[in-house]
């Protein structure tokens, strides 16, 4: 019964993302001098890494936007074009939307609203208000969400994805956006999903990769720490056979002790599979996914004990 019920889900989401899918989508083509001046001459980082930097873009209407330089194509016209009808594709709630390109001096991708900025900002800026619990379990379940979105596209090729605080944009309503999201993986640290003709219990070195960083990420949301910068080793810490005696010190002070304890063991208990999935893959996306949002007891697959608080 489970089987055919993942089927049938499968079947069905496949048909939602036809539907959603094609040149429905308005891509605009902007000029290099706007996109200079809305970024202050490409001065506004909001992140960088091996793939290019991303900005952020005021443009003189008001609107808020993420511009991403596409270092990989700078020479390959042909496909960044193909890049921008494959994100063009796109339509997820926790997917960053594209807006449109420039081809000026850079290969440029313009991407949909980020008022308010980046996970990692939020999580680490002092001058930036707290997220509350509910916020960040909302951003925990869309990452997730969009991560089976993805998993499950069947008419796209494979691409690649990162997943990190500082490459998670929250908009207006602080909806967790995943802006990392390509389809030429030029680059090696980046994890590359499968085609959807991919099991969905995906036992590859890619989908533990994912699932990794899925992992390390609801450590961040817990804890407000970064694995780079925090003082405590989170892997080692989250792995160890009973935490219950250190998480009142893990958690991070500007919850003020304001959580649903169920809810943080729940999180926990999902950090904890991902980055045990690094070496041998014990959880499936999908699994991740609906577990988080209540439709399943993820004790029910035999990965590991997790009751552990």
């Amino acid at each position: 019964m489970d089987r055919l019920i993942r089927k049938f889900r499968r079947l069905l989401l496949s048909w939602l993302h036809r539907s959603r899918s094609g040149p429905k989508c308005f891509i605009r083509r902007f000029s290099y001098k706007d996109i200079k001046m809305a970024t202050d001459g490409f001065h506004r980082i909001a992140y960088t890494n091996s793939h290019g930097a991303a900005y952020k873009a005021r443009f003189q209407d008001g609107e808020v936007a993420l511009v991403k330089e596409i270092q990989a194509l700078n020479l390959e016209k042909d496909a960044f074009y193909r890049e921008i009808q494959l994100l063009g594709r796109l339509h997820h709630r926790h997917l960053l939307a594209l807006r449109g390109f420039s081809t000026g001096r850079k290969r440029l991708l313009v991407f949909d609203n980020i008022e308010n900025g980046s996970l990692k900002e939020h999580l680490n800026d002092p001058l930036k208000t707290p997220l509350d619990w509910k916020t960040r379990l909302q951003i925990a379940i869309g990452v997730a969400a969009a991560l089976e979105y993805l998993l499950l596209f069947s008419n796209l090729p494979m691409y690649y994805v990162s997943i990190g605080s500082s490459s998670i944009m929250l908009d207006e309503n602080f909806t967790a956006k995943l802006s990392d999201v390509g389809f030429f993986n030029s680059v090696r640290n980046y994890a590359t999903m499968p085609h959807s003709s991919c099991p969905e219990d995906c036992s590859t070195q890619d989908c533990s990769n994912i699932i990794f960083q899925l992992g390390v990420l609801i450590l961040e949301l817990v804890t407000g720490q970064s694995p780079e910068e925090g003082d405590v080793d989170l892997i080692q810490w989250i792995q160890e056979s009973s935490i219950s005696s250190s998480i009142h010190r893990m958690i991070d002070p500007d919850l003020g002790g304001s959580y649903d304890s169920k809810e943080l063991k729940k999180l926990l208990a999902v950090a904890r599979l991902c980055i045990k999935t690094k070496d041998k893959p014990t959880v499936s996306i999908p699994q991740i996914s609906r577990y988080l949002q209540n439709e399943v007891d993820i004790q029910c697959y035999k990965y590991s004990r997790v009751s552990f608080i």
